[in-house]
Formats: structure tokens, sequence, C-alpha cells
């Protein structure tokens, strides 16, 4: 059979046009499947054999082939994906996806009430936004009870300090013992006064308690009275006990000569508020105390917000000197920082004889 080689090619490629001609799909837009194009139609007249197949040769039939497979190309889909094609195999990558739109931001001037406040705004430390509280002005001593609800106790205590310590009973009281030893110290201005602390090592030993010295400051002039009589500035020595309770002594301070310890803490005053300045230098804190060591001594409060009660008091009788060059340094930074005079409220005040 020399012809059937011919025949089997033959068969092959017209194989392949009926396969060439069922209708090939391809992606739509929106990723579902559209037919593609119809295929070109067939010439009117076509070149028949005697037995009525056709007869063609083997070069018209690759010729009608490649235009039967060109005619079935569908045209190009419109897709928001595009396909790569490469000679590598590669990872399918993910369509790029479009950021969603930002929210409106609350305007620059918007103000957060009761529950409308933006987002932002109360993303924001509370704090930035709390008045701090002064010794003048809006925020003054008689606003501070209304500053923060932290604060009340200062305009609603009963047991609030300074006083003006007037009438009080005279009592053998027990001495106070100090423990005071050379101690290092650090200076800062902490936006209020001028505070000192200390290390643990100092003390004072009182009604069968001790309590550990934190810190004293000053304040100018003098917030207790004594008889009506307010002095140039006053130390407050704080101190407190294992549980917590604080403990006060204040000495007052009157214009006189130099005193060596407050001087010393005038030259470690940092240049900076809110830094506290290691000094080079020691302090024997029993300069700080008078030769009398007699006091009045009363249940009181801080005299600085939050205000809270229940701290001891004890103001030594007799006043310590400085100079008016040393209260002219403090004036510079602090012209007036003591709270007014509170009232009594008819508490006990015991003095010592």
């Amino acid at each position: 059979m020399p012809h059937a080689p011919r025949r089997l090619r033959l068969s092959l490629a017209l194989a392949t046009l009926a396969l060439a001609s069922v209708p090939v799909w391809a992606g739509g837009e929106h990723g579902h499947a559209e037919p593609a194009a119809k295929p070109a139609a067939k010439p009117a007249t076509e070149p028949k054999a005697a037995n009525g197949k056709e007869s063609i040769s083997m070069d018209e039939l690759r010729e009608r082939l490649a235009a039967r497979l060109g005619a079935t190309k569908s045209p190009e889909a419109k897709s928001n994906y595009v396909m790569r094609v490469t000679n590598k195999a590669e990872a399918p990558s993910e369509p790029v996806r479009r950021a969603a739109p930002k929210a409106a931001e609350p305007a620059a001037d918007s103000h957060g009430g009761h529950g409308g406040a933006g987002a932002a705004a109360q993303l924001l430390p509370h704090a930035a936004h709390d008045p701090h509280w002064a010794y003048e002005g809006a925020n003054g001593p008689q606003s501070w009870g209304s500053l923060k609800p932290e604060f009340a106790t200062c305009a609603s205590g009963q047991r609030q300090s300074p006083i003006d310590i007037r009438d009080g009973i005279p009592l053998e009281l027990q001495p106070i013992e100090f423990a005071y030893i050379p101690t290092g110290f650090s200076v800062i201005d902490n936006g209020h006064t001028v505070q000192v602390n200390v290390p643990q090592g100092n003390a004072i030993s009182v009604q069968g308690k001790r309590f550990e010295l934190l810190q004293f400051h000053f304040h100018r002039p003098s917030e207790e009275r004594i008889n009506g009589r307010q002095f140039d500035m006053v130390v407050h020595l704080v101190h407190k006990d294992l549980d917590g309770r604080l403990a006060v002594v204040a000495v007052m301070l009157d214009r006189g000569s130099a005193h060596p310890l407050i001087q010393a803490v005038w030259n470690a005053l940092p240049l900076e508020k809110g830094v506290a300045e290691p000094a080079p230098t020691t302090l024997d804190l029993n300069q700080l105390l008078p030769k009398d060591r007699r006091y009045y001594t009363y249940m009181g409060s801080l005299t600085t917000p939050p205000c809270s009660e229940g701290v001891l008091w004890m103001v030594m009788k007799e006043p310590v000197q400085l100079s008016p060059q040393q209260i002219g340094i403090f004036a510079r930074l602090y012209p007036m920082n003591a709270r007014p005079i509170q009232k009594t409220a008819g508490r006990m005040i015991k003095e010592g004889q």
C-alpha cells in the first residue's frame, strides 16, 4: 500500500481541521467565559476531485489549516488583570489592590466634648489637655478643687493646711528625735518650688514612730502663720513612715544673716526646670534646725494639690535666719508660692513647752 502514509497524513490533517472548528472560550471582563469569534466563512467555490471529493495538495492543506487556526483567535478581552508570558515557571503573583480611601479627619479646631471628640484626639495623652494648678490667676488656689477630680479635697476637705496657729494647748510634748547625718543631695526646680531630694538614711522619730526624710522644699512667704505673723520664707521637710503616712517639719525662715546650707542649695540650682541636678557636696541637715526644738503640732493636709489630708504637722516655734540676698535669689524664681490660710475648723493644736 504505497499510498498509506499519504492517506494517514491527510486523515490527521482533516482531524486537526475538525478540532480547530470547535469554538474556543476566552475569559471575559468579569471572569466569566465568553465564546470566541466564529471561524471565517468558507469560500463560495472550492475545487473538487472527479469522484466528488475535494482534492488538495499538502501545501494547500497547511495554508487552510493556518488560516482556520488564525480565524479562531478571539479578540482581546478587556480585563483588569494582565497575563505575563515567560519562558520560566514563576510563582503566581496576586493582583495589585488599591488602598481604601482614608476617612475624613476632624477639623483642626474641633473640640471634644462628651462623646464628641475625634478618635485621634482620644488617643492623645489626657494630661496634655489638663489645666495645671498655679498660685495665681484662673488656676490659682481658689480653683484647685475644680481643676481635676482628684483635687476635690482642696475645696471640700475639713482639715486643710496651712493654718494660722493660735490658741495652742500648752503641753509637754515628746521631743522630736532628729537622726540627720551628712548626706548627698540633688536639687530640682519642679515648676512650683525648689526641691532638694535626699537618699535614705535621714529620719525622725516622734510619737513612737519612725519617719524617713524624702525631700525638703521652700515657700515664699511662709505658708503657716504663728499668732498671725507671717515669715519671709519657710522650709518643709517631708517624711514618710512604713505605712505611707506623712509627717512634715516646718522651719520658719526669717531675714537676718546668711545661711550656709541654703547657700549650698542655691549654688546647686539646675539651669533647667524639671531636671534633678546632683550636687558635688553634702549637706548636714541639722543646720536647718533651730536651737530651740519646741514645736506646735496638729493634723492637716498637703499644701499643694491633691491636698491629701491625714498629714502630721510639726511647726518649729523658733525661726532660722537667711540673708536678704538669699531671699532675693528664691524670689527671682518664685515671687510668691504660698497657699492662703485655711480654716482651723475646731482642730486641736498642741503647743510644746
